[in-house]
């Protein structure tokens, strides 16, 4: 009786304790970046408030991109139980196609400067652009993927197929070099932060991504499709026995999420550029959101970002100098962290 009550013990502690060491390692972090931080890129918080807040304001920013991205591959891969390892290459096509549309459209191949660029010849282009990788993903799966719903190495094997087919033919027609699309003039000001110039074309970004939140968290939670999309995934025989064209649904579910993709990929060029081999960066970035916040959960996603967001921000400007290397591997601690208390994520539940 003794050992049963010494090992329950046991279990409920080791069950506590991921629970107890996760705020000990936020509260330490905390401490590190507003007291401690010497010795890094950017010195502690109470020392350089405007480095902080550039950093913080950056996590934030980041993090709308994130979203953005990830957004369309929750509803893929969290909604529907697609596994689509293409999303990626949607991302990557999306922002190559725009900036060869914006080139056309300002005149001008090389040497663009956002006095050239009208909110038009930037919109237009994104929406080109996200169309194009929405109808793409819509034939991927329909083609592809419907026929093997619920058999996700083998949607797995197909999507990655595609993506190598996908990145060689950007390579071919895009070539290997870095491309850039530029902010529209209207945007990339300057703003002064404690001392630091900010450019508002990153605010701008987060906004589009406010503005995306929103409207996803309406079509799901307040419109009939949404919430059709909702119980096909939990009872697809139940709902096709209702009368709905559940098959209908899910391609339009396919087309927002790989549009999303494609408007990510837009603001990514935008961000940061795009090149040959970017697409497994961002199918990366996406999965790491969408484990953090929980499949199929678009506050997950909120919540994946900003966290994914800010520990990209803060890890190379607040490690000792001799160790910013090591911060990518802090994404990967937060995974573990999450996941330690958390196993479906921080608003996921069992499929």
């Amino acid at each position: 009786m003794a050992d049963t009550s010494i090992q329950s013990a046991r279990h409920d502690v080791a069950r506590r304790l991921p629970g107890l060491v996760v705020p000990l390692v936020l509260a330490l972090a905390v401490l590190w970046v507003l007291f401690l931080a010497r010795g890094t890129p950017a010195e502690p918080a109470v020392r350089d408030p405007g480095r902080f807040a550039v950093t913080l304001l950056d996590g934030i920013t980041s993090a709308g991109l994130f979203f953005v991205v990830a957004s369309g591959f929750t509803l893929i891969f969290g909604l529907m139980r697609t596994v689509n390892m293409a999303h990626g290459s949607l991302f990557l096509l999306a922002g190559f196609t725009a900036i060869s549309l914006q080139q056309a459209m300002v005149g001008k191949t090389r040497n663009i400067a956002p006095a050239d660029v009208s909110l038009v010849s930037w919109i237009v282009p994104l929406l080109a652009a996200a169309a194009l990788a929405a109808v793409l993903g819509v034939l991927l799966q329909q083609v592809f993927l419907r026929w093997n719903q619920g058999q996700e190495l083998r949607q797995a094997l197909i999507t990655i197929a595609i993506s190598v087919v996908l990145a060689d033919q950007m390579l071919r027609q895009f070539g290997g070099l870095a491309k850039t699309m530029v902010w529209p003039g209207a945007v990339s000001h300057f703003i002064e932060i404690f001392g630091e110039r900010y450019a508002t074309s990153r605010l701008f970004m987060l906004a589009v991504a406010v503005v995306v939140g929103v409207a996803l968290w309406l079509w799901l939670t307040k419109t009939r499709m949404g919430m059709v999309i909702r119980a096909g995934v939990d009872d697809e025989p139940m709902v096709r026995a209702l009368g709905i064209n559940v098959t209908l649904v899910f391609a339009v579910t396919f087309f927002v999420g790989a549009f999303l993709a494609g408007a990510g990929g837009v603001m990514g060029a935008s961000f940061a550029g795009v090149a040959t081999g970017k697409d497994g960066d961002w199918l990366l970035n996406s999965l790491v959101v969408v484990i953090i916040g929980g499949l199929g959960s678009i506050k997950g996603a909120v919540a994946g970002s900003l966290l994914y967001g800010l520990v990209v921000a803060f890890s190379p400007a607040y490690l000792p100098t001799q160790y910013t290397f090591y911060a990518v591997i802090l994404s990967f601690v937060l995974l573990a962290l999450v996941l330690a208390v958390r196993p479906y994520g921080l608003y996921g539940r069992p499929a």
